[in-house]
């Protein structure tokens, strides 16, 4: 067996972080998995119960912000890798609270970029692989052909997309000034199981299982490309081992869909799970005044990462939302307990003395 080595996946027990997690448990036996986690609110340890006693996995917590915290853990585990996917990520949070996201997805990314220039002495077989958002390139016309690529202009709209566009800046900064070994990729919005229902699918599931209004901003024509996450994590495992170093790749679902659109076809979905009268979700779609500085569409252009390193998504929207309602609906617990709250004590039962 090749020498284990030691991979930091911060952020590792929200949504994209635990298919992350999950995958190189299982796929890479060699490599011992940190899991670095604050565990704020989207944070939720329940998400990797079925790994959590695997022989190569740690669990750690602690915040990024946190200068001396990160830098002992460095020195800890004398990592090989970092995968940070930790950020605050919800848009309308980022308007009420502009100055978490900054703490935690600017300051946060300096102090791990830090921490690694001063360890890796030696950076051979070390890489920092930061996990990004297509938002920082700003908005799409709507009815265009457009599409963001690699080398779009970084245009940010909300506190969210400007304290993620400054992490990717000072991602590529150190990669500049101190040949610090970095990759990025960018990737459209994600959907599939185990997203903290505050998003839009998940959210929805929730509501109209529980007969709750749908809120839908401004007009509903706002539009996204979507991406499953089990693809997402498939490709942040191939920019992984086989990215160019100082490069980004842009990862998107070839899912583009209008919020009404899309919200139409989960309805439907769900009256047939839930063996409703056709239209009977429907009925609760209700709209409400847009949010400040909504971008109207965002698509990606994965070609790069499709050509230079053999990934595509493997199923459409339809197949991928379908499978998605099922996982939500045969996890009523694991939604409940997240919708609850119960879910923030499972890290004293099980962490704790």
């Amino acid at each position: 067996m090749a020498d284990k080595k030691n991979i930091l996946i911060t952020g590792g027990a929200g949504f994209i972080g635990s298919h992350v997690v999950r995958l190189f448990l299982n796929k890479y036996p060699n490599y011992n998995i940190i899991n670095l986690d604050k565990l704020t609110y989207a944070g939720n340890l329940m998400n990797l119960k079925d790994v959590e006693n695997a022989s190569n996995y740690t669990f750690e917590k602690g915040d990024i912000v946190d200068t001396n915290y990160i830098l002992s853990l460095f020195e800890k585990y004398d990592f090989d890798g970092v995968i940070h996917l930790a950020a605050e990520t919800h848009v309308d949070r980022s308007i009420t609270d502009p100055l978490g996201f900054v703490k935690t997805n600017v300051l946060g990314t300096f102090n791990l970029l830090n921490a690694a220039r001063i360890h890796w002495k030696n950076t051979e077989g070390k890489l920092f692989y930061h996990v990004s958002t297509d938002e920082v390139y700003g908005a799409l016309k709507l009815n265009e052909d457009t599409l963001f690529t690699e080398e779009t202009p970084y245009d940010p709209r909300s506190p969210y997309s400007a304290a993620k566009a400054s992490s990717d800046h000072f991602v590529r900064a150190y990669w500049h000034t101190y040949d610090l070994p970095v990759v990025l990729s960018n990737c459209s919005n994600n959907y599939g199981s185990y997203q903290f229902p505050e998003k839009l699918i998940p959210l929805f599931i929730n509501n109209i299982k529980n007969n709750k209004p749908l809120p839908v901003y401004g007009d509903g024509l706002y539009t996204r490309d979507w991406l499953w996450v089990v693809d997402h994590a498939r490709a942040i495992d191939v920019v992984y081992h086989n990215g160019k170093q100082g490069e980004t790749y842009n990862i998107g679902g070839h899912n583009e869909w209008k919020n009404i659109d899309l919200i139409y076809l989960l309805c439907d979905i769900m009256d047939e799970k839930l063996g409703r009268e056709v239209g009977s979700a429907r009925k609760l779609i209700t709209f409400v005044k847009d949010r400040p500085g909504h971008d109207r569409r965002y698509a990606i252009d994965a070609s790069k990462i499709e050509k230079d390193l053999d990934w595509k998504p493997s199923t459409t929207f339809e197949v991928g939302l379908a499978r998605t309602v099922d996982w939500y609906l045969e996890n009523l617990e694991w939604l409940d307990n997240v919708t609850s709250g119960a879910y923030q004590e499972y890290y004293e039962k099980q962490y704790t003395v």
